[in-house]
C-alpha cells in the first residue's frame, strides 16, 4: 500500500463526510443566526428559543436528505470495497 493510495482513501473518506454533514451544520448555523438576530431585536433571551428551533429544522434536514446520504454512504461503500478487492491481488 503506497503513500498515494492512502492519500487516495483519506481524501475519499473526508469528501464523503463533508457532503454528509454540510447541509446539516448549514442548516443549524442559519437557523442559529436567524434566531440569534431575532433574539437581539427583540432582546428575548430565553434559551429555549434558540435551542428548539434549531433541533426541529435540523430533524427535518435529516429526514428530508435521508435518501441522499444513503446513496452517498452506498457509493462510498462499494467504492471502499472494490479498493479492498484490487488491494488483495495485489
Amino acid at each position: 500500500m503506497s503513500v498515494d493510495y492512502v492519500i487516495f482513501l483519506t481524501k475519499e473518506s473526508l469528501t464523503t463526510v463533508i457532503y454528509l454533514l454540510a447541509p446539516i451544520l448549514g442548516t443549524g448555523l442559519a437557523v442559529g443566526l436567524i434566531v440569534g438576530i431575532f433574539q437581539a431585536v427583540t432582546q428575548i433571551q430565553e434559551l429555549t428559543l434558540s435551542f428548539i428551533p434549531k433541533m426541529a429544522i435540523v430533524g427535518f434536514v435529516i429526514l428530508a436528505l435521508t435518501p441522499w446520504f444513503l446513496d452517498i454512504l452506498m457509493n462510498y461503500t462499494q467504492e471502499m470495497f472494490s479498493q479492498i478487492a484490487q488491494v488483495g491481488m495485489q
